[in-house]
């Protein structure tokens, strides 16, 4: 069954200043009387109490899908780590290659020190 809208719910001060007004209520009556409630199509009606909470914790500053939900979605993040392969090849990967903005048939010099090595990419011959 589809859900209609009864009113346009709440949000920011103005939801914490109803919510202020109506300390008296239960949970489920504070998020109808701030808009958070549908009727479906059979008339019944649906008081949505975890859209209201969410609503509520985002006007008093508390943002629940915040930055740390953002970096769960990113995936790996480049541990700047080689590994010889049991062949003694090296491989970089595409997290550096598209960071370096590296194109296939891209050169470089492989330099030696005494406890790095060190890739300086060669200028490309015209």
């Amino acid at each position: 069954m589809a859900k209609q809208k009864t009113s346009e719910p709440l949000t920011g001060g103005a939801l914490l200043e109803k919510v202020k007004t109506l300390a008296t209520l239960s949970k489920t009556q504070k998020a109808k009387a701030c808009g958070y409630a549908t009727v479906t199509k059979g008339g019944v009606e649906r008081v949505n109490r975890l859209q209201f909470l969410k609503a509520l914790l985002e006007a008093e500053g508390i943002a629940l899908d915040g930055p740390a939900a953002e970096r769960e979605r990113e995936g790996r993040s480049a541990s700047y780590r080689l590994t010889v392969h049991a062949n003694g090849h090296l491989l970089i990967g595409a997290a550096y290659t598209q960071r370096m903005g590296l194109q296939p048939g891209d050169t470089f010099e492989l330099i030696l020190g005494r406890k790095h090595l060190q890739l300086k990419q060669l200028d490309p011959v015209a």
